[in-house]
């Protein structure tokens, strides 16, 4: 898991929080990759557009995968508003509803976003809405993380922001553990992780990527038949064990052009290519394009930047 989140370089903004009394409600537009929040205090409706209304108690904790829009309210019938001119009046870390002496609900919200290139490793395999409710095996954990990013949102210490920032990576594994346990259907890499068999193979092939793996020799890790092994990968993973060897490589490739100096033959036998030429057949049927071609559109100045200049 932390070499696929390494991979997604992801972007955490915390905030604003919420606090909240009366009757509100908020109507948040879709928005990419992943958003996570817990209540701190209090109840509030979570409302995602094409599914049922949901009633969250203090200490339950959500994430929301690519969403549609969606809105956040006291009651499930209360109108709502644009919530981004309502986040815009933030002060200090949080946006104010009614009284504050009032104050019955305290919401704590982050959003993490990732390399579009490879954000598809993530979010591919998540819903529009994952609950891990308090009184769930992992419940307990994810409420004292959302407290104490609410308790750094709250105070302005030293190192804040950084805190800040590794307390929602945190939250977000522990939120992608909950929901491979919650689920059976096949969740990629992220369910797959939790079975023995398959779980090493994976490692095996995240730890060398370059070594020219066989099913055999995949399958002899984890302790199984090539047949059983193969069966079992696509069943958990949702692909065959060698396809997901060439996308896993795809993807370190496309994060290593767009950042990295090696040359096109170099990144080659670093993925486990013997030859220029295999490495770009493979890279142009899964990305579309020739590495060059790639890495050339990844290195140009955003349109913004280069008019500005």
């Amino acid at each position: 898991m932390a070499d696929a989140i390494s991979l997604l370089r992801p972007r955490t903004v915390i905030g604003p929080s919420l606090r909240a009394a009366g009757g509100w409600a908020l109507r948040f537009d879709t928005f990419p990759h992943v958003r996570i929040g817990g209540l701190v205090r209090g109840t509030c409706w979570l409302i995602l557009d094409g599914h049922e209304p949901v009633l969250l108690h203090e200490g339950d904790t959500f994430m929301l995968g690519n969403p549609p829009p969606y809105v956040l309210a006291s009651t499930p019938d209360a109108r709502p508003r644009p919530a981004q001119p309502v986040l815009a009046g933030a002060e200090d870390g949080f946006v104010r509803i009614g009284p504050e002496s009032e104050e019955d609900l305290y919401l704590c919200v982050g959003h993490i976003a990732f390399d579009d290139e490879n954000a598809a490793l993530l979010t591919d395999l998540l819903p529009p809405l994952v609950i891990v409710r308090v009184a769930d095996p992992h419940g307990n954990r994810l409420a004292q993380l959302i407290d104490l990013l609410a308790t750094e949102v709250g105070v302005a210490a030293a190192g804040g922001p950084l805190v800040q920032n590794h307390l929602a990576q945190i939250l977000l594994v522990h939120m992608l553990r909950a929901h491979a346990g919650q689920t059976d259907r096949p969740t990629g890499w992220l369910g797959a992780l939790n079975e023995d068999g398959i779980g090493a193979a994976l490692r095996a092939v995240h730890a060398d990527v370059a070594h020219s793996w066989s099913l055999k020799e995949l399958a002899d890790i984890s302790h199984m038949s090539r047949s059983a092994f193969a069966q079992a990968f696509k069943s958990h993973v949702g692909v065959p064990p060698l396809e997901y060897l060439i996308q896993w490589r795809m993807s370190l490739a496309r994060d290593a052009l767009a950042r990295d100096s090696l040359s096109i033959s170099e990144l080659a036998r670093a993925t486990g290519y013997l030859s220029e030429s295999a490495f770009s057949t493979a890279f142009r049927r899964v990305v579309g394009s020739s590495p060059a071609q790639f890495r050339n559109r990844a290195r140009q100045p955003p349109r913004s930047a280069a008019n500005a200049s």
